[in-house]
């Protein structure tokens, strides 16, 4: 094999798709109400459309597995995740346990760089909302939430946090409107108004609000018909 060709080769492998990149396309693409649930990932045509060989596709799948976005049926392949109504409703009441406290700690816990950090936070969040960039919207709302736990300093409740957010973006990538992300702007300002007067027993009655409407928005209702042609979706 002469250099030219080996050259070659690894330019073309340094062209392909890592698994964090992969996982995010396929995230993004559920959010973006692209892959309903239900929908069967086929490993040869994953393949196929990322260009890519099968054990970085199933590496793929894996990680997206993890982190509960995709379901390894055995003997029958991958599928989108597909949260029922109840499973929705739980991880709402998960929250509403967990989250208040996590506010009234964070304010309580918050220093000016805290602080500073939340305000620029939110002014990206503005930014994805008047955009009407609905997928970074979803990623910016969620990553508030996990802000405000690792402000409050309690690396369990942080874990716990995490994962809820990761549902709930699917929920809402699911249940949620076309082109709403769910996660009003003035629901976030008025937390962070919280932070600067510092009460934390507010902050903890405006995110009990905040998560009930997010919840109250979404559309529970029957699922939505599961895509196939992936090759498609991809490359499109």
């Amino acid at each position: 094999m002469d250099h030219v060709t080996v050259a070659a080769e690894h330019s073309v492998r340094a062209e392909e798709p890592g698994e964090e990149e992969i996982v995010d396309r396929i995230f993004e693409a559920i959010i973006d109400q692209r892959l309903p649930p239900g929908t069967k990932l086929s490993e040869a045509a994953l393949c196929e459309a990322f260009g890519v060989g099968r054990m970085r596709i199933r590496q793929s799948l894996l990680l997206l597995a993890s982190r509960q976005v995709v379901d390894l049926q055995p003997n029958r392949g991958a599928f989108v995740a597909s949260p029922s109504i109840g499973e929705a409703r739980e991880v709402f009441e998960a929250r509403l346990m967990i989250e208040p406290n996590v506010a009234r700690l964070a304010v309580e816990r918050a220093t000016e760089a805290d602080l500073a950090a939340l305000k620029g936070h939110l002014a990206l969040e503005h930014a994805a909302h008047h955009g009407s960039k609905r997928r970074e919207a979803i990623r910016l709302s969620g990553q508030f939430h996990v802000l405000l736990a690792e402000i409050a300093g309690n690396a369990v409740a942080l874990r716990m946090v995490k994962e809820l957010v990761t549902r709930t973006s699917l929920i809402i990538g699911i249940f949620g409107s076309p082109g709403v992300s769910n996660c009003r702007d003035e629901d976030h300002d008025e937390i962070f108004g919280t932070f600067r007067n510092r009460d934390p027993e507010a902050a903890s009655r405006v995110m009990v609000a905040h998560l009930k409407h997010i919840q109250d928005h979404l559309e529970l209702s029957g699922p939505l018909q599961a895509a196939s042609d992936l090759v498609a979706i991809f490359r499109s």
